[in-house]
Parts: C-alpha cells; structure tokens; sequence
C-alpha cells in the first residue's frame, strides 16, 4: 500500500477541499493517527485516521452556503461581454424572507463565494454558491451522485426515437452521456433529471433530435429544491438541508 498526500485523502473523504487541507496543515490542525501534521505535502496511508482540530470545524462552521434564483441575462461566476456575475445578486436588500434567515446578512459572507456548478446565461433557476470547499465537492465533482432536475421548453419536431435517445445512447465531444431522465410534462416542455453537467448539454441533446430549447430553469439539486424562491433573491442553506 503506497502512501498518499494527506490534503487528496482529505478531499476524498469529504473532510474538506484539498486547498483547506493545505491551509489546515499549515496551521496545525490535522492529525493523522493522533499526531498533529504540519508539514505541507507529507502523505499518510489509506487506511489511517484523520482528523480535524476543533479550531477547523469551528472555521468550517462559520462558512456559508447560499441558494440564488438566477435570472437569465446573469453569468454563473466571472463577468464576461458586460453581462454581472450571479454573485452581485447576493445582497441585503435581495435576501428572502430575513426573519427566516438563520443568522443576518454579512459582507464577509461574500469572501470566497462560487458557484458550486455553471448555469448558463441564458437559463434561470437554482445556482449554489458556497465558501465550503466539501459542498462544493459534493456537486461538482466528476463522480458526484446528486443529481439535477430541469424544466425545459422546446419548439420544433422531435425526432421519432428523440425522447429514447434523450434517455440514453447520445453522446456529446465525442463521450457517450450518462442515462437521463427526460419525459414530456405538456405539448412544450420536458422534465430533465441529469447525472452529469457538461457545458450546454441539455440544449446541445435537444439539438441532436431535433429541438430547440427556447427556456431552462433547474429546479431541483439533490434533495434541495428551488421551491417559491424569487428570481434574484436568494437565502443561506439552513442547519440540516443536505444535497445528498
């Protein structure tokens, strides 16, 4: 059994990011065994206990994680062609229902904040945005479990085997697509349920059988829902919502 840098098992375990681990490291708060770890870069076996000093976890407690109802016409991290990134949306004023909240909106709430997965610019819908690096593992990582749920509209003429290929058997850049989720809710509109996230892909499979997508909204990560938030206001993940 070969060793293993300690800050990739950390990652892999859910404990934190690899970049917080380094930072944990640094500072003295991981031991592997028991014995504190200082030294960035040092590496432990699988199989070894690792843990986090409480001065960690209070950091990781303090982190927050917030639901936006992106609007279209918002670019999900950088600005780009003059279009405002998703983040400036995140305000006092546009915050749901404060009384809910479990704690006020800060400024230093802000610091570190990105998106958790990309939402194109022009779809709308639920964009997590966090400063906790095991979150944002949780739902971008390639071999992530949680999946996502879209409303789509489309115009056009579906092909006769469309919604079978939707399904399962298109791929895209040249990989096969994991199986889908895809069923008509109405004349105009699809139910998508995704495993994966690859850049446009639910227009680009539309495209493939013959559709045009014309609205996108997610509705759905995990087991966390969209439900009646407005579009450009957003609230914190509450103690006890789980992605998974």
């Amino acid at each position: 059994m070969e060793k293993v840098r300690i800050s990739k098992l950390m990652a892999e375990r859910g404990l934190c990011s690899r970049r917080e681990a380094d930072a944990y490291i640094e500072r003295g708060w991981v031991r592997v065994d028991g014995v504190v770890v200082s030294k960035l870069g040092s590496k432990a076996y699988p199989d070894q206990k690792i843990t986090l000093d409480k001065q960690a976890q209070r950091r990781q407690g303090a982190r927050v994680t917030i639901l936006l109802n992106k609007p279209v016409g918002y670019v999900s991290a950088q600005a780009e062609r003059g279009y405002r990134p998703a983040v400036s949306l995140i305000t006092a004023r546009t915050l749901h229902n404060p009384s809910r909240a479990p704690f006020p909106f800060d400024p230093s709430h802000l610091r570190g904040l990105a998106p958790a997965g990309r939402l194109d610019i022009d779809s709308q819908g639920l964009l997590v945005l966090t400063q906790d690096g095991r979150i944002a593992r949780q739902l971008i990582d390639e071999n992530s479990d949680i999946d996502k749920e879209y409303l789509v509209r489309v115009e056009g003429r579906i092909a006769g085997n469309g919604l079978k290929l939707l399904n399962h058997g298109l791929s895209l850049d040249g990989q096969p697509l994991k199986p889908a989720q895809v069923e008509w809710q109405n004349d105009d509109q699809l139910r998508f349920v995704l495993h994966e996230g690859k850049k446009r892909q639910i227009r680009r499979m539309c495209e493939l059988v013959g559709l045009k997508v014309v609205g996108l909204k997610r509705v759905r990560m995990g087991r966390i829902v969209l439900g009646d938030l407005p579009p450009g206001k957003w609230r914190y993940l509450r103690e006890g919502e789980r992605f998974m």
